[in-house]
């Protein structure tokens, strides 16, 4: 940069400028319009209504503004320029800001820049909108054709460079500018001065005007207000042309009518199907149009009672086309709330019955009629050309035509050959597959059966089942929505922080250097610790709220997982010294001693036959670690909580599996930080890599939202299958070989985990009753809490029920075994064969069933409350 740069000056009044030391570099050129722009720092000013002088005037560049005042001030530079110095198509425009994700585009016109016009320039670098500034009313208008901002400044402050009027004029004579939002700005008025009307600027056809304020601030509020209202508006009314592009093209027949029936809008699909032109219906009420005599007596009363009530109908009805033949549709119909609330449209979606043979010679011999008109033809052609689309809506409806097809139903079902030819297919879609091949022969009752069928599979929540008459019960609904769902909804201004910061220190009180180190007191105790009754309350006293440590040392102990890590025992400990301390013991429940609980019916489950038969050494290693960290710095808030806090953790994670996310990634992070508790650092990287994602997949399992579905997916898998092996095989080896069986599929052994994990984490309504009370009180004081807190900061309370004033926990727990325990315990236990859980499961219940029989909202009988 050390030469002077050339400049240039072309016929059309455009200033090019290149470093002479740099002229081969397709980024060193610049353009710079007729006014001014930044060039290296330096400032090039010219008049817009003037000759360009002979001598450039060099000047510096204005500072930018202070921090308060606004965003730091960039430099503008004219996107386009490229080596040879070519102007850009704008040749009028100064520059543009870079913002690539602005969400609305900006034009300014200013003769000259001014204060005026640099407010509104940071005040779209701030807002993120895309910005070009145009000096003349030629380039100013050539602009807009070019880029069709949504807003439009005019400087109407002076009339001596241009007439802000006549531009407007010229930009509103243009088609594109139907959907612009055109702003004046109009000269500040004094005190004892009267304002102008604003009818002449609404004339020339602006929208609204800015009376002069060089504030970075005001002009942002004012682009800001435009866009979030005008400009949001026309963006809908623009997309209604698509959407009615959309209708135009779709292989469904839509018809549109108003509250009274009348109808407003019929696409080409519709006018093929009845043998109509659109004029022939547009404006005429339903009942003007011919019945058919084949529909029940009673079905209009039928359909008119549902949607009177805003509610959709749908099912079989005949239609009487223009020819005077009967054709029999299946037809839904949505009512559409409008102004008011009320019942405003209905859209009736309509397709043919393929199983009626009548429809099927009518249709084929309707596709051969031609129709004169302004947008009617032949559609025999297009047909065709419109099996061959790649992006369909709806398989079903899209039908081949092929001269030679058997029947309609053939040609529905013909086009869906493309998908089973596909070389990759999800399991989805070969099931989709099988059942529309299987409608192509099956009876009218059976086809409908299994279109019904089709829609549920094509839903997400293939896995959530409806809550039906449970939902009438507000504790199972309330633990649905704050188990089940990732947030509610996201109020700004809200910010839940972790009130602990991750703790990364050593400093702890002692702990044994070995297993043999363990006092006496502790030592008794986890002499139990491999029996089910376990009493994991004791443990915690004992350690002075420091059960995982201890337990750990034994339990990993146990089961070789030092060996297996080929790490010492003093780096097994520091590593769980580590976790147990970034456990937040203020927790009523989400602390270490449920870590430990956790950690402890994960070993009970590794110690059962079938369990250990069906499972690696490397899998076991995997759950006792996972049980471990699974709810590391878990802050004692729920999922939802955190999304509709806007935590900075449900930022970081998207609001899905936020904490479960959290823990594994802070858990790894802690481990690996820190060679002295890195119990990874060892073993070989494809065990490591395998180890790790296997911890993970088992801590993401704990999120509620997917619960069916990993329960459904177990029974599925493996319970069924099982059950049909024992069926029809008594020999003694018969369970050998299911466990053998499962080895051989590493899916199903991720499916063994992941239930695994999931039952020792919400293990408690199965222990023993007084582990069981102890774990219901400590869970409800931690939903109390939440909810407290959500009153506080005035956030959605997640789960209303658990307010400590009128909360039943009998007829919590009551619902929260009904609807997530039972069926999940049936189906492990069904596989790994415990007794005694269930046992102590059914007592449970029906300790709860009494409490709530009695209308009792304490955790005990009044006659064990006086014990």
């Amino acid at each position: 940069m050390g030469c002077a740069p050339s400049i240039h000056v072309s016929q059309s009044g455009v200033i090019y400028c290149r470093d002479s030391d740099e002229s081969n570099s397709p980024h060193q050129t610049t353009t710079i319009s007729q006014g001014a722009a930044a060039l290296h720092g330096l400032f090039i000013k010219t008049d817009a209504a003037d000759s360009i002088p002979s001598v450039l005037a060099y000047q510096s560049r204005q500072q930018p503004p202070p921090p308060s005042a606004g965003p730091r001030r960039k430099e503008r530079r004219e996107p386009g320029a490229s080596a040879g110095a070519r102007a850009p198509r704008c040749c009028g425009i100064e520059a543009e800001t870079q913002t690539s994700t602005a969400s609305a585009k900006v034009l300014l016109i200013f003769a000259k820049e001014d204060n005026q016009s640099d407010g509104f320039w940071w005040a779209c670098d701030r807002a993120g909108y895309r910005c070009n500034i145009a000096r003349t009313p030629e380039s100013a208008l050539e602009c807009f054709l070019d880029k069709h901002q949504e807003i439009i400044v005019i400087d109407h402050r002076n009339s001596r460079y241009f007439d802000a009027e006549d531009i407007c004029r010229s930009i509103r004579a243009t088609k594109p500018s139907e959907h612009t939002v055109i702003l004046a700005v109009v000269p500040r008025t004094s005190a004892d001065q009267e304002e102008t009307s604003v009818l002449p600027l609404l004339n020339a056809g602006f929208n609204r005007q800015f009376m002069e304020n060089s504030s970075i601030t005001a002009c942002y509020n004012e682009l800001v207000q435009i866009e979030h209202g005008e400009v949001r508006s026309q963006f809908k009314l623009r997309a209604c042309n698509a959407v009615f592009a959309a209708l135009d093209h779709c292989q469904e027949a839509v018809e549109i009518t108003s509250e009274d029936h009348v109808i407003q809008y019929v696409n080409p699909a519709f006018e093929r199907m009845m043998g109509y032109h659109k004029g022939e219906l547009i404006g005429k009420e339903l009942t003007e149009l011919p019945k058919s005599d084949k529909n029940r007596a009673d079905i209009l009363d039928t359909i008119n009672t549902f949607i009177k009530k805003g509610k959709e109908w749908q099912g079989v009805y005949y239609a009487r086309r223009k020819s005077g033949d009967s054709i029999q549709q299946h037809v839904k119909i949505t009512p559409v709330i409008g102004q008011g609330g009320k019942v405003r449209h209905f859209v009736s979606l309509k397709r043919l019955h393929c199983a009626n043979e009548n429809n099927k010679q009518l249709y084929k011999s309707h596709r051969d009629e031609k129709y004169t008109g302004d947008n009617f033809q032949s559609e025999s052609h297009s047909f065709k050309c419109k099996n061959r689309r790649k992006d369909s809506a709806d398989v079903k409806s899209i039908t081949s035509q092929s001269s030679d097809a058997p029947s309609l139903q053939a040609r529905r079902y013909s086009s869906t050959a493309r998908i089973h030819s596909m070389t990759i297919e999800a399991p989805i879609t070969k099931v989709i597959n099988i059942i529309n091949a299987a409608q192509e022969n099956s009876p009218i009752t059976v086809a409908e059966a299994l279109d019904r069928v089709l829609e549920i599979l094509r839903t997400t929540e293939l896995y959530s089942p409806q809550l039906g008459t449970k939902d009438e019960d507000p504790h199972t609904s309330d633990l649905v929505g704050g188990l089940m769902t990732g947030g509610l909804r996201r109020l700004s201004g809200n910010e839940y922080v972790f009130s602990k910061n991750m703790n990364l220190s050593h400093n702890h009180p002692s702990v044994p250097n070995t297993i043999n180190d363990v006092p006496p007191c502790i030592a008794q105790l986890l002499d139990n610790e491999e029996s089910w009754d376990f009493n994991i309350f004791e443990l915690e006293a004992v350690t002075n709220k420091r059960p995982l440590v201890y337990l750990g040392l034994k339990v990993f102990a146990r089961f070789g997982v030092s060996e297996f890590l080929n790490c010492s025992e003093a780096t097994l400990r520091a590593w769980l010294q580590v976790i147990e301390a970034n456990y937040h013991s203020s927790n009523s429940y989400h602390n270490s001693t449920h870590a430990a609980d956790v950690l402890h019916a994960t070993a009970f489950f590794l110690g059962k036959e079938r369990v250990k038969g069906s499972l690696d050494h490397l899998d076991e290693v995997a759950a006792l670690i996972a049980a471990t960290i699974h709810d590391v710095d878990h802050p004692g808030r729920t999922n939802s909580f955190l999304c509709n806090a806007g935590s900075e953790l449900a930022v970081l994670y998207n609001d899905m599996a936020v904490l479960e996310s959290h823990h594994t990634a802070l858990a790894f992070q802690l481990t690996t930080k820190d060679s002295k508790c890195n119990i990874f650092k060892n073993i070989d990287r494809n065990h490591y890599r395998t180890l790790r994602q296997a911890v993970i997949d088992m801590v993401l399992a704990t999120e509620m939202t997917k619960h069916f579905e990993h329960v459904n997916k177990f029974v599925n898998s493996i319970n069924k299958p099982m059950a049909s092996e024992q069926t029809s095989s008594h020999s003694e080896g018969s369970d050998c070989e299911c466990t053998a069986n499962i080895k051989n599929f590493p899916d199903n052994q991720t499916l063994i985990k992941r239930m695994m994990i999931k039952c020792a984490d919400v293990a408690n309504p199965c222990r023993p009753l007084e582990l069981c009370i102890e774990w219901a009180g400590r869970i409800s004081e931690e939903y109390f809490a939440q909810t407290d807190e959500e009153k506080r900061q005035g956030l959605p309370v997640v789960m209303p029920v658990f307010d400590r004033n009128t909360c039943s926990i009998p007829k919590s727990q009551i619902s929260f075994i009904d609807y997530f325990i039972t069926d999940m315990f049936d189906a492990w236990d069904a596989f790994a064969h415990l007794p005694v859980l269930m046992q102590h499961l059914a007592n449970n219940y029906k300790h709860w069933k009494t409490l709530d029989e009695l209308k009792c909202k304490s955790l005990r009988l009044p006659s064990e409350n006086n014990n």
